[in-house]
């Protein structure tokens, strides 16, 4: 694959776009002209100005880093719960170089907690990718931003929007929803027949000018006023057009998406302890928790007592077991009921070279990259 390198030094891939646009269909000009209205994203900007969100400490700045950064982070997560993880990310990693040769526990132990784990994978991927293929700047073009680890086509668009004002469309959740009550749009948005005229929608409604306020605006709307419960529809500047409001549909869209049984998982978790040590896992790069410490884990549908033994039997002589009480983690797609077991050992063992186990000081618990309910299980027993 070729790489062009233009007078500004960026890259610009031009097979990367062409393949993103494909996949995207990004229609033409035609296609979208039944949705124009600049009225629509006055109002948005003029709205936003005066009552959007303007003090969150990833606004007031055009840096890339710091703007891909907090849409990372707030994918599937709540502004409160974000604001710390970021803060504390900026202080140990001020740029994408210092992200980029970071060690992966390190990122996952400033991760630990803030769930979905496969973004702090894909972050670190990705700031090494900037680095190395983009001399640490990020591309505008939301084209090659898309094609880089983690990053979606609506993220790409709100990075390249607020980073370097370039008229690109999102399409997150709020928006989505947004779109669906103002215009009364039916049926699941996360359906393709359904989201590929949302697309063609939020292309069109892109203004010529002020694209930052108005994409903040979307933004503000959806996670302040349009919400999923209570909306404020008397604050909101789109009332008086909105669909869903003159027909009193508002509670039904947009339509929920249908309701499958939720799967049901359950695993055993061997609490270790030795001289203040607690035995500690390394989990694989996929799957659940990816990347993170845990706890070694057991089949709790064979025999416990062979488990318990095979289990244990390299690390030390087993000499008594607890049964501590259970509980339940519920993740996107499955629940997982977790039994945890404290178990006692008569004598530790040398640890083998190269295991993908660690003893782990106790006393450094709240620091370690360990998934959420696991380190609150670890904390809740030591007192720490």
């Amino acid at each position: 694959m070729k790489r062009v390198i233009g007078n500004s030094g960026n890259s610009v891939d031009t097979e990367i776009t062409e393949k993103k646009q494909r996949a995207n269909k990004i229609p033409a000009q035609a296609d979208r002209a039944e949705f124009v209205d600049p009225s629509f994203s006055d109002a948005v900007i003029s709205w936003q100005k005066q009552h959007g969100r303007h003090s969150l400490p990833w606004q007031n700045t055009s840096d890339p880093y710091r703007v891909w950064l907090s849409e990372i982070m707030l994918q599937q997560t709540q502004v409160t719960a974000v604001i710390p993880y970021y803060q504390k990310f900026l202080a140990s990693f001020p740029d994408v170089q210092s992200l980029a040769q970071a060690s992966s526990e390190e990122v996952m132990s400033h991760w630990s907690g803030l769930g979905y784990y496969t973004r702090a994978r894909n972050l670190h991927r990705c700031a090494q990718r900037v680095v190395a293929e983009y001399a640490g700047v990020f591309p505008r073009d939301p084209a090659l931003l898309q094609d880089l680890p983690g990053i979606g086509r609506s993220t790409a668009a709100a990075i390249a929007a607020f980073s370097y004002g370039v008229r690109a469309a999102i399409l997150d959740g709020n928006v989505k929803r947004v779109f669906a009550r103002v215009f009364g749009i039916d049926g699941y948005p996360g359906a393709k027949q359904v989201e590929e005229p949302m697309w063609r929608r939020a292309e069109a409604l892109l203004p010529e000018q002020g694209v930052e306020s108005y994409t903040q605006g979307l933004m503000d709307m959806g996670a302040t006023l349009c919400t999923r419960s209570k909306p404020s529809c008397d604050a909101c500047p789109l009332a008086k057009r909105c669909v869903a409001l003159a027909t009193d549909r508002v509670a039904q869209l947009p339509v929920r998406k249908p309701k499958k049984a939720i799967p049901e998982k359950q695993t055993g978790m061997l609490i270790i302890v030795d001289q203040g040590l607690v035995l500690l896992e390394q989990r694989p790069d996929s799957g659940i928790w990816g990347g993170l410490l845990s706890l070694p884990e057991i089949d709790m549908t064979a025999d416990l007592d062979i488990e318990l033994t095979r289990a244990t039997a390299m690390f030390g002589n087993l000499a008594a077991c607890d049964i501590l009480p259970s509980f339940s983690h519920v993740f996107t797609h499955f629940k997982l009921h977790i039994s945890p077991f404290q178990v006692h050992l008569e004598r530790r063992f040398a640890m083998i070279a190269q295991s993908s186990h660690v003893w782990y000081d106790v006393d450094k618990l709240a620091d370690a990259p360990l998934p959420a309910p696991v380190k609150k299980l670890l904390l809740g027993l030591f007192g720490k």
